[in-house]
């Protein structure tokens, strides 16, 4: 029976109720089945059948099978999502329904399936975020013998934490933790000790109720430690000896209040501390990486607490000296820990008071308030606050004021809120034209070198945000001397501008993250009257492309390969991403890749792929597989540099990358593979050869081809040859059999990898004969083949067998069709176009005679 038939009978039994049989039809149909739009259909019906049976794993897995076929079928999609909600993956299962109900949005099944687990998801996370679960949870783990060892120290060291905390310490209180921190004392163990010493360390510190429940004595030495220190906090909490604040540590308050302290320090005003240009940023870096280092919700919340009662407590003394020092302060903080600082932002009467600060008469009010609203408008919701309360005054600054550090601050303000739309050119805040004026304002001022670094560098700033217009973008790029000028600040001493340069370069190349919006998503948003983002028509790709021109005409890899170099502190992982995205953008074409390579961009990218964001080290890795596929090696990577860029590569082979990438990085291994043997061998060491051998059964034609020409440059290395000569794989097998596909380009690849490792490895001339039946007929193929470099490499393995050594093989050879070929071949006029195939076929027929295996014929006249 066909497949088509054997589907139709399991629908019959579906429909009868009779499901294994439904079952085994449909599983008989897969296995004959060749039609994949009829081989989804049935995945999708057995998943029906398993949904029945309960089996939610196997119906999950049909589902999926059917949906990899055409993403839209909605029977396997919704099926998916019952088989999902089933398992417990809610999540997954929301996807799934919702992916339905976009496609079907009247359908009340899939709207009152989607409202069902909106609100059970809703509910899990109430229950799974909530202190005595998460106190629940942590026990659980930590009770769990198969629970693994970093769980397990993680919820200890959480556990730790919250009983430092008053609030945290009573939910443990509370929920037998005492009990329970006794039982982790018994098991015995040192790591569960210590955890449940620290932690009643910490519950009962300052706290006499808490303290009559608990204390214990332990030999080894950390623990002991920790035993002491509850012993001195039960001692002092009875005693009333402990007189310090709980629930904080000492030092960290400490510490952020005088790091605080130096962020909102104002040098035009009397009695501030001494700094240098750049120490206030260094400051928002600081509490920044103190910020990110934090492990867990508790610490974070506590820093943002601290900064809170410090902000409130000098906001709050009606001194206006003092409030223009937490203005200050909250621009620091939104230069560093952004989210801390746009908490602060939205404290009742932040905002108010920096616009009212706007208008004050004295001069270093205005600065640092018009500073202040700059950081606080990346919201789009501060953005349109300021818009409609703040735009006239800081138009009057920008207009009145004589004072040229405020006048251009006020400019970037206004760049700032301008941009607020983003690349959407439907959101654009400012009349048609404006934007454009703001940035010629400030490309005059970073043209102009009469004028401080500190006041050019704001320009920067401003054109770091106008130039989210494409209108901007173009005149930008045609200002070559706004754009040297740029370059040139870029590659000065003074490396904090280089955010701002990178954020100006990603928007003039478009290089920033695009959501893919599906028109069907377009169309329900039009539909509900919702907003749908626009673009500008000068954001279309040969606009950018003519960009990209421009600016690599100006030099911007020289630039690029400067900024690299800057210290880590102020080349912050995310400038690294925007840097390797402003790379990708330029080497798009691959005429451009010389000019990158000439610049010193082969070298710059190494770092920028070593290091930075997952999301910066795959771009960089993707610049490095562009060039490496198409230039010298010695010349794009030289020295021991060229060795730096395999592990990149190799990276971009992974399967949870875009099939440009692994494309780009076969053919940039290719290209290394058949540089040098040392190289071969850094590859193997690598372990690429796992990665590459799969892209060889790949579906698509292009990767396939990749892979197998990589693999061809990689068969001299002995590594390789021994992997093809170990029993039990199909390596060898899928060689042969690429031999025969239809692709020429395919053919010389497989059949030159074939012959090297032939030639090199003696007993797979052997073992090839016995790995498909086809092998004979597939090398008579390419002896005959039109194409002379097919045909060259067939006759080369057919000599490389005749040298074998095994006299059965050779004599096999000779008694087949292959002899004829040979002598046709052999016995042809000389050809400059065919001699490399003629001579190759004459040299298998003196090694047959040799063998006596025929006699000597006459050579042609």
């Amino acid at each position: 029976l066909s497949g088509e038939q054997l589907k139709e009978e399991g629908n019959k039994h579906f429909q009868a109720g009779d499901i294994d049989k439904a079952i085994e039809c449909y599983t008989k149909a897969i296995k004959v089945c060749q039609d994949k739009k009829v081989l989804a259909v049935i995945y999708r019906n057995r998943s029906a059948c398993y949904l029945k049976k309960e089996n939610y794993v196997n119906a999950a897995s049909d589902a999926t099978k059917a949906i990899d076929v055409d993403a839209k079928d909605i029977k396997a999609l919704y099926r998916r999502c019952q088989a999902l909600e089933k398992l417990g993956k809610l999540d997954m299962a929301f996807k799934d329904v919702q992916r339905c109900a976009t496609l079907e949005p009247k359908n009340k099944a899939f709207l009152e399936t989607l409202r069902r687990l909106g609100a059970e998801i809703q509910s899990k996370l109430k229950t799974t975020f909530s202190t005595d679960s998460r106190v629940q949870n942590m026990f659980d783990i930590l009770f769990d013998e198969e629970s693994e060892k970093d769980k397990k120290e993680k919820a200890a060291n959480n556990l730790i934490v919250l009983s430092r905390e008053d609030a945290g310490a009573e939910r443990i209180f509370q929920n037998n933790g005492v009990t329970l921190l006794l039982n982790m004392i018994e098991t015995g163990k040192p790591e569960m000790i210590l955890a449940a010493v620290r932690t009643l360390s910490g519950m009962c510190t300052g706290h006499k109720a808490r303290v009559s429940h608990g204390a214990c004595k332990v030999k080894l030495s950390e623990i002991a430690l920790a035993a002491c220190n509850l012993f001195q906090c039960i001692n002092d909490s009875l005693t009333g000896g402990d007189t310090r604040e709980y629930g904080k540590e000492a030092d960290l308050v400490m510490g952020l209040k005088k790091i605080l302290k130096v962020c909102g320090q104002v040098p035009e005003l009397p009695d501030q501390l001494p700094l240098t240009e750049n120490t206030q940023l260094i400051a928002s870096v600081l509490l920044n990486k103190l910020y990110d280092d934090l492990k867990c919700d508790p610490e974070r919340n506590n820093f943002r607490d601290i900064c809170d009662e410090y902000i409130k407590y000098v906001h709050e003394t009606f001194n206006m000296d003092k409030t223009i020092h937490a203005i200050n302060c909250i621009s620091g903080l939104l230069q560093g820990p952004f989210d801390v600082g746009n908490a602060l932002v939205g404290r009742q009467g932040i905002m108010e008071m920096m616009v009212a600060l706007c208008g004050s008469e004295r001069e270093v009010d205005q600065m640092v308030a018009v500073e202040a609203l700059i950081h606080a408008s990346s919201k789009m919701s501060r953005a349109s606050f300021i818009i409609t309360n703040g735009v006239s005054l800081l138009k009057d600054i920008y207009k009145k004021t004589k004072n040229e550090k405020i006048k251009i601050r006020a400019l970037v303000g206004l760049c700032k809120l301008g941009s607020a739309g983003g690349d959407d050119y439907s959101l654009r805040q400012f009349a048609e034209g404006s934007t454009e004026k703001l940035a010629k304002q400030c490309r005059k001022w970073l043209c102009n070198p009469q004028i401080d670094t500190k006041t050019r560098k704001w320009a920067i700033e401003g054109l770091a945000y106008l130039t989210n217009d494409a209108d901007v973008k173009d005149d930008f790029v045609d200002d070559e001397p706004a754009m040297q000028a740029m370059f040139e600040l870029a590659k000065s001493r003074d490396k904090t501008i280089l955010y701002a340069v990178a954020c100006i370069l990603v928007n003039c190349t478009n290089s920033y993250e695009k959501k893919e919006i599906l028109p069907e998503l377009v169309q329900l948003a039009k539909f509900s009257k919702q907003h749908v983002p626009e673009q500008h028509p000068k954001d279309k790709k040969d606009f950018v492309d003519k960009r990209v021109k421009r600016l690599l005409k100006a030099g911007v890899t020289s630039a690029l390969v400067v900024m690299v170099k800057a210290e880590n502190i102020i080349l912050t992982d995310q400038t690294k991403e925007m840097l390797a995205r402003v790379f990708l953008a330029l080497s798009e074409d691959p005429r451009d890749r010389g000019t990158i390579v000439a610049q010193g961009g082969g070298k710059a990218l190494i770092p920028l792929a070593l290091e930075g964001t997952e999301a910066g080290k795959v771009k960089a890795s993707h610049v490095i597989a562009k060039i490496a596929a198409i230039s010298n090696p010695e010349i794009a990577f030289p020295g021991e540099r060229v060795y730096e860029v395999i592990r990149p590569l190799v990276n971009l082979l992974h399967t949870d990358r875009e099939g440009m990438q692994n494309y780009e990085a076969l053919r940039g291994l290719t290209n290394l593979a058949g540089f040098s043997e040392k190289l071969r061998v850094k590859i193997v060491k690598e372990k690429a050869l796992s990665e590459i051998e799969n892209y060889m059964f790949e579906e698509n034609e292009q990767i396939r081809l990749a892979a197998t020409e990589c693999m061809c440059n990689l068969v001299t290395c002995k590594e390789v040859q021994d992997r093809y000569l170990e029993d039990g794989n199909d390596k060898l097998k899928l060689l042969v059999l690429l031999c025969g596909e239809d692709d020429d380009k395919l053919q010389i690849a497989a059949a030159g990898a074939l012959a090297m490792i032939t030639a090199a490895q003696k007993k797979l001339c052997t073992k090839m004969t016995l790995v498909t039946s086809q092998w004979l007929e597939i090398l008579q193929r390419l002896c005959l083949h039109s194409n002379v470099q097919v045909q060259h490499r067939g006759l080369v393995i057919v000599y490389n067998m005749l040298n074998s050594d095994n006299s059965d093989l050779a004599k096999k050879l000779i008694e087949s069709e292959l002899l004829e070929i040979l002598s046709v071949v052999g016995r042809a006029e000389d050809n400059p176009k065919r001699q490399e195939a003629i001579d190759a076929a004459r040299t298998c027929l003196v090694k047959a005679m040799d063998l006596g295996l025929i006699k000597p014929f006459a050579s042609p006249s």
